[in-house]
């Protein structure tokens, strides 16, 4: 059983930033693909970014290309998704995920894809 728990969230307003962190419990952190989904109001959960479990491999949400980074310390058994240049429209719930296959980036998009939720975190941009 691996437990997720998402911190970092917050009031921001457009054009700041916000690093979510993802804290994972059990000793096999560094053989999961990881990943960050949000959720705003009203709408479905929907991917943001993915890293395979070496780190070698990211993929992303057009939406948030070039302004948000996903990145992991093993050591630290943590993901992380940096935001920059935030706007309204990535007000929403951010939930990190967890997949204990050995896949690439691109097969981690969709939420099926995941064994592991955390609790999520709540991300509010003011304009």
């Amino acid at each position: 059983q691996v437990q997720l728990v998402e911190s970092g969230g917050g009031l921001v307003q457009a054009g700041g930033s916000l690093r979510l962190s993802c804290v994972a419990s059990g000793r096999t952190f560094s053989t999961y693909g990881m990943g960050w989904f949000r959720q705003a109001p009203g709408k479905e959960r929907e991917f943001v970014a993915a890293i395979n479990w070496s780190g070698g491999t990211t993929a992303y949400a057009d939406s948030v290309k070039g302004r948000f980074t996903i990145s992991r310390d093993n050591a630290k058994n943590t993901v992380y998704l940096q935001m920059n240049s935030l706007k309204p429209e990535d007000t929403a719930d951010y939930y990190c995920a967890a997949n204990y296959a050995p896949l690439t980036a691109v097969a981690l998009t969709t939420r099926s894809a995941y064994n592991y939720w955390g609790q999520g975190t709540q991300v509010t941009v003011s304009s």
